[in-house]
């Protein structure tokens, strides 16, 4: 089937909700190349499990494509209509198996030498669809808040380096309860902004706090499916003839009940959670990479107004063999190479913040925990500064927001 044969019945295997936006956006889909529509299918597909942001985005677009005509669909469309593809894929349930489709997609491109002009034909579409399609500026200004150094007792080096010209390092911050002021000023924003998905605690050990105002992961608590994730791993892996792709292929279809995980209230973040574990690299087995993953794609998918990202040590490194293994031994914890690792993260973790609407008024704090070491940035913050002052994590977090 090619995208001009598409009809209402051929989307019949669709939840409801999503069959109704796809048979709506019929006409629209109809004019697009197969070498993009897998694409755009495979967001639509899983529109039952994004997020409010995520799905307003994904109607902008939609409403977007539809609203072109048959001319500009040419001019924005032309990079992917050159795109030569094979009879297999063409002939392929792209439809109903979208991501496998892309999957594909991707291995053919790279066999006949066509990636670099699917890539300019992207960025051409993605240029088109930003210039078209501005997002909302948020109600408050974006509030991140990265705890880093977790178990380090001293440290002799300078901190947040590559965040320094940004802001301003304070030195001498009281660190008395200061992750339960930091919680506590998360949930009082939450609580005066209620917003779905929008105020975020992540930890990348045994969370802190469970207040329900906030949509709270852990490293921790996902344990069992770490465990049973990492068995499935190395089974696979042990297998005859399996390669990266084969296994990439294998974790990209699992679902929850796959990993014993029992339906619960949120398929939304139950999914989420899952999409960390078989799509990042190492935030199975590496609780610091499982942080600044978790943060990254909370920022990029439902992009909230508050986040708090709290660092755990990490296992140290070991033969790739030994790390996948179910090992119900205690791993041996690195605390100073977490605290580098958390430093780095923190740095990512406001790069992804700034990359959001609002990014002018947002403000930025991370701190070395249970110390005197602070770095903050915002729009009321100087930049590139040193202060003395004496406050405490709750006054500062006043001055700055």
């Amino acid at each position: 089937m090619l995208p001009p044969e598409l009809k209402s019945e051929t989307f019949r295997a669709y939840s409801p909700e999503v069959r109704k936006l796809a048979v709506e956006n019929i006409p629209a889909f109809r004019r697009l190349p197969l070498s993009f529509l897998p694409s755009l299918l495979r967001e639509l597909i899983e529109y039952d499990y994004k997020f409010p942001a995520e799905r307003v985005a994904l109607r902008a677009e939609l409403a977007s494509l539809g609203s072109l005509s048959n001319g500009e669909v040419d001019e924005v469309f032309r990079g992917f209509s050159e795109i030569k593809l094979s009879p297999q894929l063409e002939g392929s349930d792209w439809v109903n198996s979208p991501a496998q489709f892309v999957e594909q997609l991707s291995a053919h491109l790279w066999t006949t030498h066509q990636l670099d002009a699917f890539r300019i034909a992207a960025t051409k579409y993605g240029d088109h669809l930003s210039a078209l399609v501005r997002p909302e500026p948020p109600p408050i200004p974006r509030l991140g808040i990265s705890v880093i150094g977790q178990g380090v007792v001293s440290f002799d080096g300078s901190l947040f380096r590559k965040l320094r010209p940004h802001g301003t390092f304070f030195s001498r911050i009281k660190p008395e309860n200061g992750l339960s002021l930091l919680l506590e000023a998360v949930a009082a924003r939450a609580k005066s902004h209620p917003v779905p998905y929008g105020h975020w605690y992540i930890d990348g050990g045994e969370p802190a706090s469970h207040d329900s105002t906030l949509t709270c992961i852990s490293y921790s608590a996902l344990e069992p499916t770490r465990t049973a994730l990492l068995a499935r791993i190395h089974s696979e892996i042990e297998r005859p003839g399996m390669g990266p792709e084969g296994l990439r292929s294998i974790m990209a279809q699992l679902r929850p009940s796959d990993l014993g995980k029992q339906a619960t209230v949120d398929e939304v973040l139950q999914r989420f959670q899952l999409k960390l574990l078989t799509e990042g690299s190492g935030t199975q087995i590496f609780s610091t990479t499982f942080a600044q993953w978790a943060a990254r794609e909370a920022l990029r998918r439902a992009q909230p107004l508050t986040l708090l990202v709290r660092f755990a040590p990490r296992q140290r490194q070991k033969a790739m063999n030994e790390l996948l293994s179910a090992n119900s031994n205690q791993p041996e914890l690195d605390v100073m190479g977490s605290l580098i690792d958390a430093e780095m993260g923190a740095y990512y973790n406001w790069l992804d913040q700034q990359r959001l609407s609002g990014a002018e008024k947002s403000c930025f704090l991370v701190w070395f925990e249970n110390h005197q070491s602070v770095l903050a940035i915002g729009p009321s913050i100087p930049r590139q500064t040193e202060s003395g002052s004496e406050a405490d994590l709750a006054r500062l977090l006043e001055w700055l927001v």
